[in-house]
């Protein structure tokens, strides 16, 4: 009697379990003990969370090192974890580590007694990683993991890599019980796992389709209002008294309504629409370049927008200003909105739809006008003055980041890939590399200043 092909699956599942034992009881106790290097680490954290070196595996037990995967895996958060011995080399680790494995996400290093991690910043900034490092500092290596990965969790963003879920898993060292409890897990187990992983990610990003739709009209009124003003410019190239710089202001203006245009169709993420209003802003600053000279006056410092309205142009000076229930705080404002403060009224303020029948200012409307603010005012001054807004207590929240990025609207390089995407050699090692300069556990890139890995802990 043939079998049938769920028994052949099975067969061959098992068949490969005992090959890769096999091959693992035939080698020599010499190279059982010998390190690997980092394409081994790499590839095996492509298929699974937790990789224990053979040379290493007196510190993490086979049952802790399966208890810490499955803890990664239902998390569905993309957090690595690699135990290596203490002479494996350090020089440019982290870096070259992050490069092989491709995968954007938190990497912690077991490295002999010593621990350090990383992080690409659109999963967790270098202050959460940096600070939750030093919090494991000390704790046996078995506690050390579980804690740093406990934290990992609740604050990672993005979602675990497909391969993971599909049942893949790296030879962690793990002896031969071990491997055929794992291929169990993997038969029983792998589908659901992969089901649950891809059922997230297809509700998250339907979430970000929503949010996008809703943060589109707020976005087309902008472009249409910068199209409108284009319109009615009274400014030819050729007329009398234009010369070169004039040309230039006006060329850049109508590039930056075209770019403006062009990044909000392709955009497929509410991030992306931090393009769309960056053009703005900068087409909007070339028009007042170009009303100055016309007009024979100083030209105009690049200011960010009006707070209250990107649409009123540059902000020409700060005033006081405090949000219900709020502190104040310096603002910068167009010249109109500075006369109404000084009079005591209300600012013009932008108001846009919540979703729930009502229009309020932006600053105290829906999580997915943070990317649209972060493309006017960028990430550096956007904290303080959404200080004490429902914006702003927003964008301070993990799950937040979780869905839009962090940094206020500043999603720095490689924006986009979410936690978890294969990204491959495409990341600012700058910005994933190191807190001190050295890229590497042994130049510099302690956070303590000390100059080696782990140094000043």
């Amino acid at each position: 009697m043939r079998p049938t092909r769920r028994a052949s699956r099975l067969i061959s599942v098992l068949s490969g379990s005992l090959l890769a034992l096999g091959a693992m009881t035939a080698v020599t106790p010499g190279a059982q003990a010998a390190a690997s290097d980092v394409s081994t680490v790499a590839d095996a954290l492509k298929k699974s969370p937790v990789y224990v070196d053979p040379a290493a595996s007196t510190q993490l037990s086979a049952g802790d090192a399966d208890a810490l995967t499955k803890k990664i895996k239902d998390a569905d958060k993309p957090v690595m974890v690699a135990v290596l011995p203490a002479d494996f080399p350090k020089q440019d680790l982290f870096t070259d580590l992050r490069t092989k494995t491709g995968v954007t996400g938190v990497y912690a290093i077991r490295l002999g007694q010593q621990f350090d991690a990383r992080a690409d910043s659109r999963v967790m900034s270098q202050d959460a990683v940096k600070n939750l490092t030093t919090s494991v500092q000390g704790e046996n290596v078995t506690t050390q993991l579980n804690d740093f990965v406990d934290t990992a969790l609740r604050n990672a963003s993005g979602s675990a890599p497909s391969a993971w879920g599909a049942g893949g898993g790296g030879d962690s060292g793990a002896p031969v019980g071990a491997l055929i409890g794992i291929g169990a897990v993997v038969v029983a187990g792998g589908g659901a796992a992969y089901a649950v992983s891809r059922r997230r990610r297809k509700q998250r990003e339907a979430e970000q389709r929503a949010a996008l739709e809703q943060l589109r009209v707020v976005v087309d009124e902008d472009i249409t209002a910068f199209g409108e003003e284009l319109d009615r410019l009274d400014f030819h190239p050729a007329e009398p008294g234009a010369d070169d710089a004039m040309r230039a202001d006006y060329e850049r203006a109508l590039d930056s309504y075209e770019k403006a245009k062009q990044f909000m169709a392709a955009a497929q993420r509410p991030e992306e629409v931090r393009g769309v209003t960056q053009s703005l802003d900068d087409g909007r600053f070339s028009l007042a370049m170009l009303a100055a000279r016309r007009e024979g006056r100083p030209l105009p410092e690049r200011r960010v927008p009006c707070f209250f309205d990107p649409r009123h142009g540059p902000s020409v000076t700060d005033a006081r200003w405090a949000p219900p229930s709020g502190a104040e705080r310096e603002v910068p404002v167009c010249a109109a909105d500075a006369t109404r403060l000084e009079d005591g009224v209300d600012p013009m303020v932008r108001t846009v739809d919540t979703g729930y029948g009502e229009r309020r200012p932006y600053y105290d409307a829906g999580p997915a006008y943070g990317p649209w603010a972060g493309g006017y005012f960028g990430g550096g001054i956007l904290p303080g003055l959404l200080l004490g807004t429902v914006l702003g207590s927003m964008m301070a929240s993990p799950a937040y980041a979780a869905d839009y990025g962090s940094g206020y609207g500043d999603f720095g390089a490689g924006a986009g890939y979410d936690g978890g995407d294969y990204s491959g050699a495409d990341f600012d090692s700058n910005d994933f590399g190191d807190f001190g300069g050295g890229g590497d556990f042994g130049g510099g890139g302690d956070f303590g200043g000390g100059g080696d890995f782990g140094g000043g802990f």
